[in-house]
């Protein structure tokens, strides 16, 4: 099991990393994440969901995704808390204290899971959440030591010399945590190391010592970790390069519950696209070619956010312009001429006015729909991707649908002068078919990648990284 001194200290993509290793060595692998806290999410081969990390850690063991890889996955919301989603679907709503109560019931749940997978594999290579030094969530804990104590699998712990304080963040790991679960760390691991590491050779040598634990690896930065699927939305912060070869500019508000936010990722690895996200406090650009509206955990509360920071002043002026708006999901409900919460999914019941760009409205539902769907856009191009949402969207827009799937079922909405769509699949931009599409008509010729074979490469050289840096045979000496 992989943990952390932190969030984003770079497990997800070990594990990924060494899947593919692990996987490329003959062995049948399968990553597991008994909880995970994350508005990213995909849709499993048996019909639910799971984090979109895990997704790409199944695709990295070359294995089909399945609801046990990630069987508690939390999805914030507003209001309300979070969404509690179990082997792969909606189990209850709760905010963090009730949740802290439920976590007992639901370790049988992940320790079904994890048999399931023991049972498949040769290897399962388990991934914590957040800080394994969260002592205050410790007497409940499902996803770190919790975990590891009630399944007995040995611990690795990795630190992030990127953030600096490293040493402390590792030793202090050992100090607060009980000395039951200490034990059970075999190892740690430092990770996105920059620059001559004979220079850190004796702060491994220090951590070692102070700690106890074996120093199992010094891993570089690895650049590449870019073109990978993010699962946590910290990454949406990190500094973008601009491309001297980029035609067009996409533009993407971020609001706080932001869904699914890798529907952009093969978008920003095009040579001629600029993405460019941009945070409340932050005006849009006029000279935007496209304005997506990505998904949304919480619509009702993204949308009051959007009007706070004067976004939709903007984005109707966008379009006065002339220019294009793309709503994905919570981002389509945003567009329409008001959203409905009956029952009070997201909040207190009431109906909050949309941005008016497409003639539709949206009423908010129960019911989950998890569903990969396939089909042509109204222009004709093909698609494969996937639904993930709760509500449904009717009006006059919805005549001009933005897509019609294989089994001739119209979706989306699309505005009278066509230049609003609205759509509930994600994963449009990863088809190589789709994404050419729109960057002919956003005037950026074609596409330039291939962007599945741009995953899989990335995960091989993240592999070829990791093992030159981890001893591979040590770490399976470690698994029982």
């Amino acid at each position: 099991m992989f943990q952390g001194t932190g969030s984003d200290v770079g497990k997800s993509l070990i594990v990924a990393g060494l899947a593919r290793a692990f996987t490329n060595r003959g062995l049948r692998v399968r990553p597991f994440k008994p909880q995970n806290m994350s508005n990213n999410a995909a849709v499993t081969v048996d019909g639910g969901e799971i984090g979109r990390a895990q997704e790409l850690q199944a695709r990295a063991a070359r294995a089909p995704p399945s609801v046990h890889m990630n069987p508690v996955l939390l999805k914030p919301q507003s209001e309300t808390g979070a969404q509690i989603v179990v082997q792969g679907r909606v189990y209850a709503t709760a905010k963090a204290a009730a949740y802290q109560e439920l976590k007992p019931q639901l370790l049988k749940a992940v320790l079904d899971s994890f048999g399931h997978l023991q049972a498949e594999a040769d290897l399962v290579l388990v991934e914590g959440a957040g800080s394994a030094s969260e002592i205050n969530l410790r007497a409940n804990d499902i996803a770190n030591m919790g975990f590891a104590r009630a399944a007995n699998v040995p611990v690795i712990l990795i630190g992030d010399i990127d953030r600096g304080g490293v040493i402390a963040s590792l030793v202090g790991t050992k100090a607060v945590i009980d000395p039951a679960d200490a034990v059970l760390v075999a190892g740690f691991l430092v990770n996105k190391f920059r620059g001559d590491p004979v220079l850190f050779a004796s702060g491994m040598e220090e951590i070692a010592r102070a700690t106890g634990w074996d120093a199992l690896g010094l891993v570089p930065f690895f650049a590449e970790a870019r073109l990978l699927p993010a699962e946590d939305a910290l990454a949406l912060d990190h500094a973008r390069v601009t491309k001297s070869a980029a035609r067009i500019r996409i533009v993407v508000p971020i609001l706080p519950h932001i869904a699914n936010f890798d529907d952009l990722d093969p978008l920003e690895a095009e040579p001629a696209v600029q993405l460019i996200r941009l945070r409340p406090g932050t005006a849009l650009p006029g000279n935007a070619d496209l304005v997506i509206l990505p998904g949304s955990k919480a619509t009702v509360a993204d949308l009051a956010t959007l009007r706070g920071a004067g976004f939709d002043i903007d984005i109707a002026a966008h379009v006065r312009r002339g220019g294009r708006v793309l709503g994905l999901c919570g981002g389509y409900q945003m567009l329409g001429r008001r959203v409905a919460d009956p029952d009070g999914i997201e909040g207190p019941p009431g109906v909050v006015p949309g941005l008016g760009l497409l003639d539709a409205e949206t009423t908010l539902a129960p019911h989950k729909r998890l569903e990969p769907v396939s089909g042509e856009t109204h222009d004709g191009a093909p698609f494969a991707g996937y639904e993930m949402h709760m509500g449904i969207t009717t009006g006059p827009d919805c005549a001009r649908p933005f897509a019609k799937l294989t089994d001739g079922t119209p979706e989306g909405a699309m505005s009278a002068d066509g230049r609003v769509f609205g759509t509930y699949i994600h994963g449009l931009f990863s088809d190589d078919r789709q994404r050419a599409a729109w960057l002919a008509l956003l005037g950026a010729g074609p596409a330039a990648i291939a962007y599945e074979p741009l995953i899989d490469d990335a995960l091989d050289r993240l592999a070829a990284h990791l093992a030159g840096h981890i001893d591979l045979d040590r770490l399976l000496s470690l698994a029982r």
